[in-house]
């Protein structure tokens, strides 16, 4: 990158989990994690949870085997930086992204991530659908502590790791300032996002989440997955065992996701994704930000 080329990016939010698109579809701009950082302040920068960086599969080395089977690959980092498997808000907004460009039609699509293709579907308005793939959850025991209290939390992993806490209320999660303490440490050696769960009515529950490199966030596309599920083995069997889906609406800080585990234990996600604005990065910020 130099002083004189201009870089363009969108801002856009799922729930109002909200990234900052940059375009690279030939695999061309080297993104630090500093640069991701100082993208993501909120007072020194544009402001988000993350950057969603926009490559084709072909042109990128951790997706190329996904380019048979989608175009496009998110590569998503976190606020602070960190690479991230996987963002289920991001993966709805990065779709809408690739029809507000016009490089997709509205429909079924598919899009490459770390952790595998995703199939979407996007209206022209309105929600778009993701198939998150499978959950798998583990019996390791661990117990998270907040201002005195411990829970233990169901281990659950959608492609990245969560831990989900059910509480009698939010306020029960504290700041979520620093990452609420989990022990055994050893079972989340790369950190993890931490959900904090309470129900609201008949397969309806609330969720606050602190995101591993983001903190506190507005929503999380994967953690509501998670949750859903946690939350469906503990009111009964699987819908692998009964046969019928079962469908969770979860309540986020930035509005509603609905959440289905089909009976073949696939898990899909329906909720709202919007661009916001777009521009380009002053040059020579950039230049700094990516020196």
């Amino acid at each position: 990158m130099t002083s004189t080329q201009r870089l363009a990016y969108l801002k856009g939010h799922g729930t109002e989990n909200d990234f900052v698109i940059v375009p690279d579809p030939d695999g061309r701009l080297d993104l630090p994690a500093r640069a991701v950082a100082r993208i993501c302040d909120r007072r020194a920068g544009l402001g988000g949870d993350g950057v969603l960086r926009v490559v084709r599969s072909a042109a990128h080395p951790e997706a190329r085997d996904q380019a048979d089977e989608a175009e496009w690959f998110m590569d998503y980092r976190n606020g602070d930086g960190s690479i991230a498997e996987m963002c289920g808000n991001g993966v709805r907004v990065f779709a809408r992204y690739l029809l507000h460009a016009g490089l997709v039609e509205a429909g079924d699509l598919a899009i490459a991530t770390r952790a595998g293709v995703r199939r979407v579907h996007v209206a022209k308005t309105g929600d778009v659908t993701v198939s998150m793939g499978r959950a798998e959850l583990f019996e390791e025991s661990v117990m998270v502590t907040v201002g005195g209290r411990s829970w233990p939390a169901r281990n659950v992993s959608m492609g990245n790791p969560h831990a989900v806490v059910f509480v009698d209320d939010l306020s029960h999660a504290g700041d979520l300032l620093a990452v609420p303490p989990f022990s055994p440490a050893s079972v989340y050696p790369d950190g993890v996002n931490i959900e904090f769960v309470a129900d609201r009515g008949p397969r309806h529950v609330a969720m606050r989440v602190h995101e591993r490199g983001s903190g506190e966030t507005r929503s999380c596309g994967t953690g509501a997955c998670a949750v859903a599920v946690a939350t469906a083995r503990r009111d009964g069997p699987a819908p692998t065992e009964t046969g019928a889906p079962a469908t969770y609406t979860v309540d986020v800080l930035g509005g509603s996701l609905s959440i289905t585990e089909l009976p073949d234990g696939t898990v899909e996600m329906t909720g709202p994704a919007e661009i916001v604005a777009e521009g380009t990065f002053d040059p020579a910020w950039l230049a700094a930000a990516l020196a």
